[in-house]
């Protein structure tokens, strides 16, 4: 593995190499394409549609399919401005790199890594048929401040709490780690594509066009420039905002993280510079990010498992008719609801509700994590394995620094405090307009004769709630019982 700062590899200056992008498309700050414009002559890129990832994906009008052809076609525009361009291919990524990288003469693969075991799997074998070749094979960190154990407990271990692992990063962190990678500097190596065929549309990746305008989601480098940009004007105030739904508290910008059209060196290194209680908070959410990385390259069995191996004797409720409530958006408790309503239409959620939702679906419901960790794997816009993972274990007491079990989330209290005047509710459920402030978290409570007047009849204009909190977390500390006694307060 190279790493930056280190001499080129001894075959390397006159040869000509290939960078894959993969979860990184832009063409600046960029680890991978740095290191190779930098030790040869001749860089090509490349980008796959890997059917691997794609013939698995249960909707061909994916947001996220579209989101990165768009982002890819960008990134080809600005390779070219540069005298490059981008080959894009669709196949089995563990076919077409090996067999591109021979057919271009390549003496390397560079790329930057990824953390995850099915890619880790890929990866390995890749880099094996390339030995085979006589072709390198180059990862480098990018995605991540610090991955793997550069962060690491006085007894040399991974870290499995969160705030001790927040006070070792930051203590580790230097302004080295926040350098920009200057890939303008040596961009005159890169090589335009051989055979300067047209990209593949969308459809020729055999996916559909999708509401990615229609909500306003501006893909590639210019839409994570912009998003970031407008970010910026309003970090002081996001420790007090980002809770609250119905206002704009959040960066938005997690998309744009997953496939790395922004630079989280960049981000991370304003957010340090700027400071602040506003600057600090959103500093600790961008390394709640990194520990969720490390914890699922350290323990890959937290997919499919959970974190604190005592939890797999936790009993969930089969219980699918609750379930398709949940997703539905039919539970009967309006900010649920209204959460639910927001991934369905637009595949984004706020972390608040992320929480909510969880905390509901496995506390109130009683429904096993991993169902909702799947639904929200095929809706997010910006699904990340290492994060949604980390958050539904989280929510459910069975990950590492988790909510402890008898830590349960009252929906209603939720609601009131971070939608106190029901906006985020009225705008997911127009049903219940005309509710009064008053029971709009609690529709149910208003008397039937006021339902008819605010034209929200329960049970007919909006569901009755599909289960009683109170005795509900009296079930969730029996069914926790299992693993040590049940007391405690509700959050």
């Amino acid at each position: 593995m190279s790493h930056f700062g280190l001499p080129a590899p001894v075959w390397s200056f006159m040869s000509s190499t290939l960078v894959w992008f993969r979860r990184d498309l832009r063409d600046f700050d960029h680890a991978a394409l740095y290191h190779a414009l930098k030790n040869h002559r001749r860089v090509f890129c490349v980008f796959v549609f890997d059917s691997a990832i794609l013939d698995a994906l249960p909707d061909r009008a994916d947001r996220r399919v579209e989101f990165i052809h768009a982002s890819v076609v960008e990134l080809d525009t600005a390779l070219r401005a540069r005298g490059g361009g981008l080959i894009v291919r669709r196949g089995d990524a563990r076919d077409v790199i090996p067999t591109l990288a021979a057919a271009l003469a390549v003496s390397a693969v560079y790329t930057n890594r990824d953390y995850e075991p099915m890619a880790i799997a890929r990866d390995d074998e890749v880099a094996e048929r390339l030995r085979v070749l006589g072709i390198g094979f180059e990862t480098f960190k990018d995605q991540v401040i610090f991955e793997k154990s550069e962060v690491l407990t006085q007894g040399n271990s991974p870290f499995s709490v969160f705030t001790p692992y927040k006070r070792a990063w930051l203590k580790t962190l230097t302004d080295f780690h926040l350098k920009a990678y200057p890939v303008e500097r040596y961009a005159a190596h890169l090589a335009p594509p051989p055979d300067r065929e047209a990209l593949p549309t969308l459809g020729e990746i055999g996916f559909e066009r999708t509401d990615l305008a229609e909500l306003g989601i501006a893909p590639g480098m210019s839409g994570g420039r912009k998003l970031f940009d407008d970010f910026l004007r309003r970090i002081a105030a996001y420790k007090a905002k980002r809770d609250f739904p119905a206002v704009k508290g959040v960066s938005y910008l997690s998309v744009h993280l997953r496939f790395g059209t922004v630079s989280i060196r960049e981000l991370a290194r304003s957010a340090h510079a700027i400071g602040g209680e506003g600057a600090e908070t959103w500093l600790s959410e961008l390394v709640w990010r990194d520990f969720y990385f490390q914890i699922l390259w350290h323990h890959p069995r937290v997919v499919g498992a959970c974190f604190r191996p005592e939890y797999d004797r936790v009993q969930w409720d089969d219980a699918p008719e609750r379930f398709a409530a949940w997703c539905e958006a039919r539970t009967g408790y309006p900010i649920v609801d209204a959460a639910m309503r927001q991934l369905n239409r637009s595949g984004f959620m706020h972390n608040r509700l992320r929480m909510i939702v969880a905390s509901f679906l496995t506390k109130d419901l009683g429904i096993d994590w991993r169902w909702g960790e799947k639904y929200f794997a095929d809706r997010l816009n910006d699904f990340d394995l290492a994060a949604n993972n980390g958050g539904w274990q989280w929510a459910a007491s069975t990950g590492c620094d988790a909510q402890p079990y008898f830590r349960i989330f009252n929906p209603v209290a939720q609601s009131e405090k971070f939608d106190p005047a029901g906006a985020f509710i009225r705008r997911y459920l127009p049903e219940l307009t005309k509710v009064p402030n008053a029971f709009i978290h609690a529709p149910w409570t208003l008397p039937p004769i006021d339902q008819k007047l605010a034209g929200c009849v329960i049970g007919s204009d909006y569901p009755a709630p599909v289960v009683d909190h109170a005795q509900a977390r009296v079930r969730t500390l029996a069914r926790f019982g299992v693993v040590k006694g049940a007391s405690g307060d509700s959050a």
